[in-house]
């Protein structure tokens, strides 16, 4: 049966036979922290006996089926067919093994096998786990996720780090790259869009760590995001007309902030007639507009060779036409290029960059602009930065794990050699529930839009009631 996905030179029997591994207990886990309650332990202690064998059975299973299948052959099997080959060298093992599952567990292992040879094995189940954010791996037996701004332990484990080597090495191979000693990490993105960065020994002391961000189907427009509460009404009322009317807009914030996705979001005020192009290092960005390039940078190969930075991007972009240029984010020399193209005509660009706050945000700008190695002026720098960006977003992940828009801040020119900024909106923490959520409000600042003439004279006529100061509730 399908004996073309079987290997020519099909090991004997003996050899193919493999005594059953010694799993070390997973007493750091949290199915054993769970098995230590006085609650029902006896159940309790069944469950995680079960999960140890079937643990077993699954390492030896696939020992198994890396001997038996001819690999090559996989890439041109119907997913049906490789079921069914797995499922009769599964049932074949077992029942040599005189190994009896219930009808349950049966398909679940198989399924497991199959992740296991086509998929990234333990991690295809976090993958398919629509509440899951982030995959965090510290070394093979240490799989943290993120759900809903808070990070948590797994019960998933790779066997070994031979095991996680290797699925590694699957997912860079099949975008071009490779990771090994003298090149211990590697950025590369997955077949549905998720961005995946890993580092091995011996740069990753106690094992490999990986990291994937998960990408999102389902883009959030500015309706999902008030209603999660990320930012008000009146707050996306403003924004609609900053990004209408072009303004250039930076998105600032720390990892994990939002930054893409209040991006994403923005772009939705971007009118259906303009020609967009984006610039990213992993594409991320959702945008639904008609007229859109997207452009990735490229790190070298091998050799050192063919890389095509983010300001190799930018600088191609500047000569084919746009009229908005949204950089995915901007975190080196390219910054050069963005505000410049911010200064010379093409009004209503946008970018992220990661820092605290607004002011922040410009520190870092200046720092880019000094570290890209261009010789000006402190004065020159901030008078360039003063002219080229509008208005800073600041999007932060608070301590309970939620994610707001914190403040929007409009650069209004400059005084002497200090960029005048002011203060919008913002979010007004006023105190922490029992349990550690965090109690506050949005608000104006009571400072009107310096851009509120602009904003009248493009038919944006914002109510002058909506800068003004909400109390605390």
């Amino acid at each position: 049966m399908f004996s073309k996905y079987k290997k020519t030179e099909s090991a004997p029997a003996a050899e193919a036979t493999v005594t059953p591994i010694e799993v070390a207990k997973p007493a750091a886990s949290a199915s054993m922290r769970r098995a230590s309650q006085p609650a029902a332990p006896a159940a309790i202690d069944k469950e995680v006996k079960r999960k140890q064998r079937m643990g077993d059975i699954k390492l030896e299973l696939h020992r198994v089926l890396l001997d038996n299948l001819n690999l090559a052959a996989l890439e041109h099997a119907t997913e049906a067919d490789l079921r069914a080959e797995i499922n009769s060298i599964s049932a074949e093992h077992l029942a040599e093994k005189s190994i009896v599952l219930g009808r349950e567990d049966r398909i679940t292992l198989n399924s497991e096998l199959y992740d296991e040879v086509t998929g990234l094995g333990p991690l295809e189940t976090l993958l398919k786990d629509e509440t899951v954010n982030d995959i965090l791996v510290n070394g093979p037996q240490q799989i943290f996720v993120e759900r809903s701004g808070k990070l948590e332990l797994t019960d998933v484990t790779f066997k070994d780090e031979r095991h996680l080597l290797r699925i590694i090495d699957k997912i860079v191979s099949a975008v071009g790259r490779r990771v090994d000693e003298s090149n211990p990490y590697v950025d590369a993105r997955l077949k549905d869009g998720s961005r995946f960065n890993a580092m091995v020994p011996p740069v990753a002391v106690d094992g490999s760590l990986v990291s994937i961000r998960k990408f999102k189907k389902d883009k959030l427009g500015i309706d999902d995001l008030v209603q999660f509460g990320a930012f008000t009404e009146e707050m996306a009322a403003y924004l609609q007309a900053a990004v209408a009317t072009r303004l250039n807009v930076i998105v600032s914030g720390g990892t994990g902030s939002g930054k893409t996705t209040t991006l994403n979001a923005l772009s939705s005020f971007i009118d259906n007639a303009e020609r967009i192009l984006t610039i990213e290092d992993t594409a991320e960005l959702q945008l639904q507009q008609t007229h859109v390039g997207r452009m990735e940078s490229r790190p070298p190969n091998v050799e050192g060779k063919g890389e095509v930075s983010p300001r190799d991007c930018l600088k191609n972009a500047l000569r084919m036409r746009p009229d908005r240029i949204i950089v995915g984010e901007t975190r080196g020399e390219e910054v050069i290029d963005m505000l410049q193209a911010m200064n010379t005509g093409h009004d209503g660009s946008m970018t992220t960059i990661h820092a605290n706050s607004a002011r922040d945000g410009v520190s870092r700008l200046e720092n880019m602009i000094a570290m890209a190695g261009i010789e000006m002026p402190l004065k020159a720098v901030r008078s360039q930065i003063s002219s080229a960006v509008n208005l800073i977003v600041q999007a932060s992940r608070l301590q309970d794990g939620s994610r707001r828009m914190t403040s929007i801040t409009e650069i209004t020119g400059m005084e002497g050699d200090v960029i005048s900024m002011q203060e919008i909106f913002r979010y007004q923490r006023v105190g922490l529930t029992p349990d550690n959520k965090i109690i506050g409000h949005f608000t104006a600042t009571g400072v009107r839009s310096h851009y509120a003439e602009r904003f009248r004279m493009w038919g944006y006529d914002l109510p002058s009631s909506i800068y003004e100061p909400i109390a605390a509730q």
